[in-house]
């Protein structure tokens, strides 16, 4: 029950202490200051949005370059399974699997 109270009685005080706040901020002097601070605000949203676009390219970039290397292994080892005399049928690519499945 004690535990009701505290939570009770900080979603009271967060919300007239949220009023008092908006209500100042609307009316008095605050509003020039709360506007230049939002606007900082909205800079560093695009200079995340930038960053996170940037990352994203990247992670496509080396996932792109990852698959290339994972083929040439892949074709390393049908030549070196021809070169000993190994039937392909016993060599499973990530291609004949893919294919395999459908």
């Amino acid at each position: 029950m004690k535990d009701l109270t505290k939570v009770a009685w900080g979603v009271l005080g967060g919300a007239l202490l949220g009023f008092a706040a908006s209500s100042a901020i609307s009316r008095g002097k605050l509003r020039p200051c709360t506007t230049k601070l939002m606007s900082y605000g909205l800079d560093w949203k695009d200079k995340l949005i930038e960053g996170a676009e940037t990352f994203k390219e990247n992670l496509e970039d080396m996932t792109a370059e990852a698959k290339e290397e994972a083929k040439k292994r892949a074709a390393r080892r049908q030549q070196e399974a021809r070169a000993q005399n190994v039937s392909s049928q016993d060599v499973i690519l990530p291609e004949d699997t893919a294919q395999e499945s459908k």
